[in-house]
């Protein structure tokens, strides 16, 4: 159980993290390395009417660092929007999205938090802001990709209301993520 004294730290240590839309060219460009360590992946087992997508212990905890396939650095459209978490002037945490109004849908392109501070609440914040962009937007739902041995990620995705909608077992075919399986997780907006 957590202290109400280190409750409070916590707290105000959280507070010290502003964020805002991405303004200068320093926000726009800033990269995070995405990566992680799990002991579960998620499964997708096939059958005849379709597939089951299930958490399993892994023997071994996995770490994967994420190969860089950053985007060129550029202009974004006008559906497109960064939101940037602050730490003073270091940008330790975004989260990019794009608007596609054909099918009124908002797209979590990537989200990412500096190891350091992960587990503080500022992944669920920049996805807020997504959501209020969203809303703001007119999209009817949102929508991103996960890999099924990100279970950490998958589990937050979870706690913030997305449930899985698909999946692709050949888009990292011929890549560093060569085996794994893209998931696709969807948010209803209300």
């Amino acid at each position: 159980m957590i202290s109400p004294d280190r409750r409070a730290a916590e707290h105000e240590e959280a507070e010290t993290i502003t964020y805002r839309v991405a303004e200068s060219e320093r926000d726009k460009s800033a990269v995070i390395k995405g990566e992680f360590s799990s002991d579960t992946v998620f499964e997708v087992v096939g059958s005849e009417c379709g597939f089951t997508i299930r958490p399993a212990r892994l023997d071994r905890p996995v770490h994967k660092v994420f190969p860089d396939d950053e985007p060129e650095a550029g202009e974004t459209s006008e559906g497109e929007r960064r939101f940037v978490a602050l730490d003073g002037e270091l940008v330790c945490g975004y989260v990019d999205t794009g608007y596609e109004p054909w099918n009124q849908r908002l797209i979590i392109a990537d989200i990412e938090v500096a190891g350091p501070y992960q587990g503080r609440g500022i992944g669920r914040t920049l996805m807020n802001h997504a959501i209020d962009w969203a809303r703001e937007c007119g999209a009817g739902h949102m929508w991103l990709e996960v890999t099924n041995i990100n279970a950490p990620a998958i589990r937050a995705y979870q706690r913030m209301g997305f449930t899985f909608c698909g999946l692709d077992t050949s888009l990292y075919s011929d890549t560093e993520s060569e085996g794994e399986t893209a998931l696709y997780m969807s948010l209803f907006l209300d």
